[in-house]
């Protein structure tokens, strides 16, 4: 499997990387561990998923459970964000949030460190140096390698990664947005920026 290094990261990842969120929604444990293996048998180091994903927290946990001792060989990719219940705040990207969001994602992983960790969708009612104060909070915990974000217009993107470097905080590495044949639009504000 061809690798490459993901942006200006020191993480370097399969070409190919496997989307989770089948886990624990469309798959149970059995065959999200197969999924796993496979993938890993095939080169395949990248592991996407969010908290969110397999119906509040499942797609995490098969994941942790399924890479068990083989957490090494992998980089995991988790975003945060989105409500994980109905009674869930609107603040999903709030200082307090993120760490606990973290926290939980972590544990579901049983892992030590998240190697990309990325805001899923804007929140309007949390200033972005509030979230990137979170994430920079991680980051120096050792539990966070990288900050990415997802969804995000291209605005909002650059004024991220404005504060960021005023505030010397970690800006996002990544964006990661829907791209293909019949979804172009990133090509008009988002790449250039």
């Amino acid at each position: 499997m061809r690798e490459r290094k993901l942006g200006r990261t020191d993480l370097i990842v399969s070409a190919i990387g496997l989307g989770c969120n089948n886990f624990g929604a469309r798959m149970d444990f059995a065959a999200s561990e197969r999924v796993v293996h496979a993938a890993l048998d095939a080169g395949v180091t990248l592991f996407d998923t969010a908290d969110i994903y397999g119906g509040r927290g499942k797609s995490e946990d098969y994941l942790g459970r399924a890479l068990g001792s083989r957490r090494g060989e992998a980089v995991i990719v988790t975003k945060f964000g989105l409500p994980m219940s109905d009674a869930a705040r609107p603040r999903n990207a709030s200082y307090d949030y993120v760490l606990s969001a973290a926290e939980a994602s972590l544990r579901r992983l049983q892992t030590d460190w998240i190697d990309l960790y990325m805001l899923h969708r804007p929140d309007a009612a949390t200033p972005i140096e509030e979230t990137l104060r979170a994430l920079d909070r991680l980051v120096r915990d050792g539990k966070v390698r990288f900050v990415g974000c997802s969804n995000m217009p291209a605005w909002q993107i650059v004024d991220a990664v404005w504060t960021a470097k005023t505030a010397g905080l970690p800006a996002f590495v990544c964006c990661e947005d829907q791209y293909n044949l019949l979804r172009q639009d990133i090509e008009a504000e988002l790449l250039p920026a």
